[in-house]
């Protein structure tokens, strides 16, 4: 499996080649760049895809020290330049959404557009940081997380209708120290709300109806803060619509590539 010198990092990533319009795919937090698979069928005979995984997820083993997603911004941004790639489409589910903004945000140059999935501009809400806290601090007690917390977490990313418990089972065998680690860049993220006016370029925000990580409601205000923002709700979908329901998240895509 390839993986690149990146920022002190072995980045583990895919790339399907090809001459087309580059897009690389960044996954949400306990995920990998597999969760891209349905995207990556669907597009890869036009697009020159790459999916990647990100510190301290999937096959990519993260160093210690903490990091915060403007070093991720800066992982994809040198994955890009590793490729030969000057510039590409970027996409992110969840967490992959965070650093997305920060890449288009510090390399503006780099970004043709941006696809955000299930993701937001600014912090975790407070409300729910708590019940956050005590599932982490279940998932990293010696013994590890009951089946309990293992099907509430998988609903929360997954979506409650999305069946498949390899992912959940892959996140289970992360070690403590590297969850706590990831889970201190998610929650102490800054926020770029007031950054939003900055993104010139196209940016597609798809949305699950039913996403409870992320509020629709979320999507639908910070949609109208960028300057050429487009909202794509889809019915029935949780905190992973490209997983559960990729037909129409496929079809969202590929419609706002042919605009580009």
């Amino acid at each position: 499996m390839p993986h690149a010198d990146i920022n002190g990092q072995s980045i583990h990533y895919e790339d399907s080649g090809g001459d087309g319009p580059a897009i690389v795919f960044s996954h949400g937090f306990f995920m990998s760049g597999a969760m891209f698979e349905p995207q990556v069928e669907a597009l890869k005979d036009r697009y020159r895809c790459i999916t990647w995984d990100e510190r301290g997820h999937g096959q990519t083993v993260t160093s210690p020290e903490p990091f915060s997603y403007w070093d991720s911004a800066d992982d994809l941004v040198g994955l890009l330049d590793h490729l030969g790639i000057d510039q590409a489409v970027m996409a992110g589910m969840s967490q992959g959404g965070f650093l997305s903004l920060r890449a288009a945000l510090a390399h503006p140059s780099r970004a043709r557009a941006l696809i955000l999935i299930d993701s937001q501009p600014g912090p975790e809400n407070p409300e729910t940081l708590e019940g956050y806290n005590q599932m982490i601090a279940a998932w990293t007690a010696p013994g590890g997380p009951p089946q309990e917390i293992v099907d509430t977490v998988g609903a929360i990313i997954l979506g409650a209708g999305f069946d498949d418990p390899s992912w959940m089972e892959a996140a289970r065998n992360m070690e403590p120290d590297t969850v706590n680690q990831i889970y201190a860049t998610l929650t102490t993220r800054d926020d770029v709300t007031p950054r939003l006016g900055e993104i010139g370029i196209p940016v597609l925000v798809i949305h699950g109806d039913q996403d409870v990580a992320i509020s629709i409601d979320v999507a639908r205000a910070y949609v109208t803060q960028l300057p050429d923002g487009e909202l794509v709700e889809v019915e029935g979908a949780g905190h992973a619509a490209n997983l559960s329901h990729p037909e129409p998240t496929n079809a969202a895509i590929e419609a706002f590539l042919a605009r580009l």
